[in-house]
């Protein structure tokens, strides 16, 4: 698993979407590079912005009780894995924006580093490990990111 919070880290993940153009298609999934990019964007939206309503209730115990182990675990996604609605993007996007968007999110949680996200709370899941975060971040980014070849 990458260390997203290391400079090397960051910088590898940072570099392989670098090798991405708005022409890179996808080897699985309906996606396309800019809504990809968009997509990756959002799970740091849910740690910097207000912008997506948190779970409550019922939904909050299914997301920690069910779905947390499989998120922030090492285990690699499966190919073609189903999308929480919020996550969906269903709009093209402007590729270099969104390529600038995320790319300045994963340098700003390196800068913070690990111990400030360690203990804190996320969107859906109540507090994380800094290891946690760590495996929420580096492997959803390995995940799209393999799935458009880079």
């Amino acid at each position: 698993m990458t260390d997203i919070f290391s400079a090397e880290g960051a910088q590898s993940i940072i570099s392989r979407i670098e090798q991405l153009t708005p022409e890179s298609q996808p080897l699985w999934g309906k996606m396309s590079v800019d809504q990809m990019l968009a997509h990756l964007a959002v799970m740091y939206e849910l740690v910097y912005t207000d912008k997506h309503p948190k779970p409550k209730g019922f939904l909050k115990w299914v997301m920690k009780t069910f779905i947390k182990k499989a998120v922030v675990d090492e285990t690699p996604y499966k190919k073609n894995t189903k999308t929480a609605p919020f996550f969906k993007i269903t709009n093209h996007r402007d590729f270099e924006k969104e390529k600038q968007r995320l790319t300045g999110y994963i340098r700003q949680t390196q800068e913070l580093g690990g111990a400030h996200f360690d203990g804190k709370e996320s969107h859906s899941f109540g507090p994380l490990t800094q290891t946690e975060w760590n495996n929420l971040f580096s492997k959803h980014l390995d995940h799209h990111l393999r799935q458009f070849g880079v």
